[in-house]
């Protein structure tokens, strides 16, 4: 099985009556790509970008994306709060996600103890998924917000690349800790997200500051709570899909 990546620049190129059935294209740039007289029979795509102002996919001269994002209102209402623009229209958004998960949770509950660490095609497993909004909330609140020097939470989970911005993954600790303790650490990290909004106003929205990934680009307080709303719903869409196919499979 041929493998490319970052070291492959196949920018521009062209494939011509290529076999590219079963392929797997993960974190790759497909933006403007053209396919013509393609069968796209039973593809799976998963675009969170796709769905933010200006998102354009066309699937035989159709534009899709207004029927995805109706579909995924329905099925998860209570997203259109992620964009909320002040205080009170936030701290409600917030209810609202911490509901939607609250939810899961009595789902997962329900299932057999080890499903919360199974993985489905390689993503992150529902305790994983859970760590890893523990780390956004550590570095769009306490980190970028509130400036904290320390702000890592040692369950986290770190993004591909972490390292690759400077900060030290030495702080996450190793191996599979237990779902309890995970459970611990996020509610944790929620009761501190509801703690902020509480006393939020419409001057801190404005407050500036430096982009965890990109220091050059400024953040305002508002958007990055945005941030924090799109990573609660993204992921909860990410384990609402892997629950569907372990609950099928098992």
């Amino acid at each position: 099985m041929a493998i490319f990546d970052s070291s492959d620049n196949l920018a521009g190129s062209r494939f011509n009556d290529a076999d590219l059935h079963g392929s797997w294209f993960n974190g790759c740039d497909l933006s403007d790509a053209t396919m013509r007289g393609g069968n796209m029979q039973g593809a799976d795509i998963d675009d969170p970008w796709l769905l933010r102002d200006g998102g354009v996919l066309m699937v035989n001269g159709v534009d899709v994306v207004p029927f995805v994002r109706a579909e995924l209102l329905r099925r998860f209402p209570g997203r259109a709060t992620m964009r909320a623009a002040d205080p009170e229209g936030l701290r409600a958004a917030w209810e609202t996600v911490e509901r939607a998960w609250a939810s899961t949770m009595d789902r997962v509950a329900a299932l057999p103890a080890g499903v919360v660490d199974e993985s489905v095609d390689g993503e992150w497993s529902f305790s994983q998924t859970l760590r890893h909004l523990v780390m956004a909330t550590d570095i769009w609140l306490r980190l970028t917000i509130e400036g904290i020097e320390a702000p890592f939470h040692h369950l986290g989970q770190p993004n591909d690349g972490f390292a690759e911005y400077g900060y030290d993954a030495s702080v996450f600790t190793p191996g599979v800790p237990s779902f309890p303790e995970v459970l611990e650490a996020r509610a944790g990290r929620v009761a501190m997200v509801r703690g902020f909004l509480a006393t939020l106003t419409d001057e801190d929205l404005e407050e500036k500051h430096s982009n965890p990934w990109n220091p050059d680009r400024e953040q305002s307080t508002r958007s990055c709570l945005h941030v924090i709303l799109s990573e609660e719903w993204e992921h909860l869409r990410f384990a609402v899909r892997d629950l569907d196919t372990i609950e099928k499979r098992n």
